[in-house]
């Protein structure tokens, strides 16, 4: 005779519950203490669970890292944007889809790409490999705005596309966001007119 496990629907909405609780706490202590001055203890006090509790619902504080880490490095507004990229026929339209839509993406996860990634760094290897690889994803996307200026013959003269990349890197990538809106203070609006601009003056024809 088969048996059939049983699945408690409410059982599985608490071990849910208990999962983002573990999880808000931590995005929350992480801010205000830094990665490293917070402890799986500290993270289950804040959350009302027992240590033990953190690790079978998450794990480790790496894995806890690693799971708040995932919106904003799985975050569709980059492939949404080229997805417009494609319709656009204006190298300019295509630079300023593109800061719009890395603007987007960095303001909306602002709290743990500044707040934590960036002022207390993680040092484990495994948070660093997942970090190496959303910048890989992010400069394939780069890349992918580089090959469309060039078919559209909007590069100006000498810009190899390779060239074109590091020029959108440098003022379309992460730490152009970093340095202008978290360490000088710059507004939002303000960082993504200047950016869309170096960027137009940079690599487009005149």
């Amino acid at each position: 005779m088969s048996t059939r496990r049983y699945h408690s629907p409410r059982r599985g909405d608490a071990a849910a519950e208990t999962r983002e609780a573990i999880l808000s706490s931590a995005h929350d202590l992480f801010l205000a203490r830094g990665y490293t001055g917070v402890t799986i203890g500290q993270i289950a006090e804040a959350a009302g669970v027992a240590a033990p509790t953190v690790y079978s619902s998450v794990g480790n504080k790496p894995s806890i890292l690693v799971t708040l880490m995932q919106p904003p490095l799985t975050d569709p507004t980059l492939g949404e944007i080229l997805t417009e990229l494609e319709a656009c026929g204006d190298p300019r339209g295509v630079i300023d889809l593109t800061a719009r839509g890395t603007r987007r993406m960095h303001e909306r996860h602002w709290d743990l790409i500044y707040g934590i990634f960036y002022r207390d760094p993680p040092g484990e290897p495994a948070v660093k490999a997942v970090l190496d690889s959303g910048a890989n994803d992010y400069a394939q996307r780069l890349g992918r705005v580089a090959d469309r200026l060039v078919a559209l013959d909007g590069l100006r003269a000498g810009l190899t596309r390779e060239s074109a990349l590091d020029v959108l890197w440098f003022c379309l990538g992460p730490h152009a966001w970093i340095t202008l809106v978290g360490e000088r203070s710059w507004t939002f609006d303000r960082a993504q007119e200047w950016i869309a601009d170096c960027a137009r003056r940079e690599l487009l024809k005149d």
